[in-house]
């Protein structure tokens, strides 16, 4: 938090203000920081069941922990002072060790302090804290020191804890990325599955992150103050980066979203660049903690290990544990938070653009748009192409990235109740390319000819601000939007050789039959009018003028078609059933079931490329265990 000894003079200590300069944003000159606890906030604190806190330990590296599990635990017991009494790990927190050790060093990181032993550091030894109330999503950011603590053990690996905070600053946060959880106390029966420096994290911890939606930071200004914060957001937005044995190491990376630009935690890591985490398992009292150095990433540098991301952290891993059993509490999962952006998987994780991370490789100028359904509508654009930045050319079943960002970005704002996930949107949108691309504009190396104007096709569902915006476009005005790049797996390409007698079954629901479309004509051509290639669709009644705007227009694709009508249908909708029937496609009017999809092919002799919602995919998946089958998801 800020730097108490100069708050008069300097609102924000050095490393708040670099990290502004760096961001490019002007100078603040107010901070709502309170330089003690205030009665309101005192209250807060008391009514949330949980605290975070932080400390350093004896080689100066910061750690956290979260305890609590029943209001009242954590209150005002005197002016500016916090009493703590809450049951803890006695033998793993690193936090109680740190504050419990005596003057001399003794206790140590595995928790060996002296039981009933009252420590009374001269001056105060350094901690920070967090109140949260995850029912309410409220909270309330501390800072100061530990006046005295002591504990006393009650059972094995479990202590009664008391100690008295001197708060110094303190902070009602905003309570944005917080996951509604129902908190329920716990007696702790820790037990240390992995801990140490240089080993990777078990297996059980790298689940634990990727279904986390909250974890707890510490860092620290010199010495002179520290904060404790979190970061939430949906489940596992914070990713693993590597988790290898001996020089490679543990290295995480967490996107930092939009918050109340004081950069309380950022400019701590940018002036001492090193925090302690910690992730709880609110469903099963696990914890993990960690500890260890930490680089912001910017722009450029941001992307280049999460996509689409201005801002994030990388933490290199020094020391973990990961503790089963630790915790004083467990969560029951509630309603999430409005505000959660999509979680964004690391560079090493996707197939990344082949433009340059950030950068327009083109740009798209609208020329056409027709409506097929009432949601649905293709677009297709003109691509004006820099000469001296050669684009490498699509393939089918590629996608394509457009910035939205110069058209929809109305700018900052803290909190946006009436769109929330706004607030974090960076207006970069991805689509299929439903059509395939002239190859007269394609030269010998790969890449579109100079001078040339290729046309790019999406067809896509009205789905949030960037296509809505496009759906009420004037045509008569002209529109051009930067292109970032075109990506997409190569094994989501269906072959275009001959059929040796395997079938390619492609398995799509609603639009996302689009990565067929741009690929449909060649795969037929190359399989004798379609002997290997198989579709099953399924398709609401509403969207049937779908299924004829892209049968009529692939030649032959009707005769090897399936398509799954569900929903409501009418007269309109029993005559576009018969205009599909007259191509040559076979319709049910009932959901697709397991023997649909097992039916087409023989195992070992077929291939299942999938297009569907989260939902089917996850059914489809368990249909098909054990078959070959590559997908594509719609969350991109």
């Amino acid at each position: 938090m800020a730097q108490l000894a100069t708050v008069e003079s300097e609102p924000f200590h050095p490393g708040e203000k670099a990290v502004r300069k760096l961001l490019r944003l002007p100078p603040r000159g107010d901070n709502p920081t309170h330089y003690d606890l205030p009665a309101p906030l005192g209250y807060r604190v008391a009514r949330s069941p949980l605290v975070a806190f932080g400390a350093l330990d004896k080689k100066g590296r910061p750690w956290a922990t979260v305890w609590g599990g029943e209001a009242g635990f954590c209150s005002p017991v005197a002016r500016d002072v916090l009493g703590v009494r809450a049951t803890v790990d006695a033998r793993f927190d690193p936090v109680l060790a740190a504050l419990l050790e005596d003057e001399d060093g003794k206790g140590n990181e595995t928790g060996e302090w002296e039981d009933d032993a009252v420590v009374k550091p001269e001056g105060g030894r350094l901690m920070a804290g967090l109140s949260i109330d995850l029912e309410t999503r409220d909270r309330v950011k501390l800072a100061g020191r530990m006046a005295v603590g002591t504990a006393t053990r009650t059972a094995p690996g479990v202590a009664e804890l008391q100690l008295a905070m001197l708060v110094d600053e303190s902070l009602g946060n905003c309570p944005k990325y917080l996951n509604k959880k129902t908190i329920v106390p716990r007696v702790p029966k820790p037990e240390l599955v992995s801990g140490g420096s240089g080993i990777p994290l078990p297996r059980a911890a790298v689940e634990l992150i990727g279904k986390a939606d909250l974890f707890f930071i510490a860092s620290h200004h010199g010495g002179r103050t520290m904060d404790a914060n979190h970061r939430g957001g949906a489940p596992g937005f914070m990713r693993v980066l590597r988790n290898e044995e001996g020089g490679g190491g543990i290295s995480l990376v967490y996107p930092e979203y939009s918050g109340n630009r004081l950069y309380q935690t950022l400019g701590n890591l940018h002036q001492n660049p090193c925090a302690g985490l910690v992730v709880p398992d609110f469903e099963t009292g696990d914890v993990l903690y960690l500890t260890g150095r930490t680089t912001i990433l910017v722009g450029e540098a941001a992307a280049k290990y999460m996509p689409r991301t201005k801002l994030a952290v990388r933490v290199d891993v020094e020391e973990a544990r990961f503790v089963r059993g630790g915790l004083p509490f467990k969560g029951v999962a509630g309603e999430p938070s409005p505000y959660n952006p999509v979680v964004r998987p690391l560079a090493s994780e996707k197939q990344t653009l082949t433009g340059e991370s950030g950068a327009g490789v083109a740009m798209a100028a609208l020329v056409s748009r027709k409506t097929i359904t009432p949601t649905i509508s293709r677009y297709v654009f003109k691509l004006g192409v820099d000469n001296k930045k050669r684009l490498k050319a699509w393939s089918p079943g590629h996608h394509v990235t457009f910035d939205f960002a110069p058209e929809l970005d109305i700018g900052y704002s803290h909190m946006r109740d009436d769109d929330p996930q706004s607030l974090n949107d960076d207006f970069v949108r991805t689509f299929t390319v439903s059509g395939p691309l002239d190859s007269s504009v394609v030269d010998e190396q790969g890449y579109v000819r100079d001078r040339v104007e290729p046309e790019v096709e999406i067809t896509v569902r009205r789905h949030g601000p960037a296509t809505k915006f496009l759906e009420r476009w004037n045509m008569r005005v002209p529109l051009e939007i930067p292109v970032l790049g075109f990506g997409g797996a190569e094994g989501f390409k269906l072959p275009t050789v001959a059929s040796d007698g395997t079938v390619s079954v492609f398995i799509a629901a609603g639009v996302g039959i689009t990565p067929l479309m741009a690929q449909a004509a060649g795969v037929l051509e190359a399989n004798n009018g379609g002997k290997g290639l198989r579709v099953l669709w399924s398709l609401k009644g509403q969207d049937l003028p779908l299924a004829v705007d892209v049968l009529e227009r692939i030649s032959g694709l009707g005769s090897v078609t399936r398509l799954f009508i569900t929903g409501k249908l009418g007269e309109k909708e029993k005559g576009l059933i018969s205009t599909v029937r007259d191509l040559g496609t076979e319709v049910l009017e009932r959901r697709i079931e397991s023997g649909d999809i097992l039916s087409e092919g023989e195992k070992g002799r077929r291939k299942f490329y999938c297009c569907t919602g989260p939902e089917m995919m996850r059914i489809l998946l368990k249909w098909t265990e054990g078959e070959d089958i590559v997908y594509e998801s719609f969350e991109y």
